[in-house]
């Protein structure tokens, strides 16, 4: 069987659909992820978050460990945000967001676990980064 320039032309589609999806997935799972878990520090459903911020790392932020949190959520709001929006730039951000996490955490010294998953997401939030690079240009978001 001869190949058309169209199968020829659907084949490429379908080559590049993995980059792509990959791209939609990780944009969408670092824009809902820190916008939920923004809002949960305002109601510690998911966690007690307070009790994740490192003793001397509270003791350098003014107000209380909880009040600390409510500031950490806002960021992890407005970060979503600007993934969702520019996610060439909010990839960036997530990922020097999930370096500072994960300093607290080694300096916390009980969630070494926590301080690895999380280098995962800081790569994977680079990966994003990356990828919008060559599916938005100039890091202006390209309709879906």
């Amino acid at each position: 069987m001869n190949a058309t320039p169209r199968s020829d032309a659907r084949a490429g589609l379908l080559a590049a659909a993995p980059a792509r999806q990959a791209f939609l997935l990780l944009r969408t799972v670092f824009t809902v992820a820190p916008i939920l878990f923004g809002l949960d520090k305002f109601t510690n459903l998911l966690a007690d978050w307070p009790r994740y911020l490192a003793p001397a790392i509270d003791d350098i932020v003014p107000g209380t460990a909880q009040q600390a949190m409510y500031a950490v959520g806002v960021v992890e709001i407005l970060a979503g945000l600007v993934v969702a929006l520019v996610p060439r730039f909010g990839g960036l951000l997530v990922a020097a967001w999930l370096a500072g996490i994960i300093v607290n955490l080694l300096i916390l010294g009980d969630d070494y676990d926590v301080a690895l998953r999380d280098f995962g997401l800081l790569v994977s939030a680079l990966a994003l980064a990356r990828l919008a690079v060559s599916e938005g240009g100039r890091g202006h978001r390209r309709r879906v």
